[in-house]
């Protein structure tokens, strides 16, 4: 399964969505968006804004730490 976060390291919902990630057993790409700014683009392009956490599951986009749509889409796969 393909999961990415963009995440800044100051988020605290960035670091509840890898921690929920991770108990989940879910391996993730975590993208620092402080140090790069492709990736910021490539974050607005997939969700139509600025705010983080951004996960992409596969072709889906969560936005923020949306505990039941990320157990639906682990789930899923």
């Amino acid at each position: 399964m393909d999961i990415k976060v963009f995440s800044t390291p100051t988020c605290p919902y960035c670091s509840r969505v890898k921690e929920y990630l991770t108990s989940k057993g879910a391996d993730y790409e975590d993208i620092d968006l402080s140090s790069n700014q492709e990736a910021v683009g490539e974050m607005v392009r997939l969700s139509g804004q600025m705010g983080v956490p951004v996960v992409v599951i596969g072709e889906e986009v969560v936005v923020g730490f949306d505990k039941e749509r990320l157990d639906e889409l682990i789930d899923k796969k």
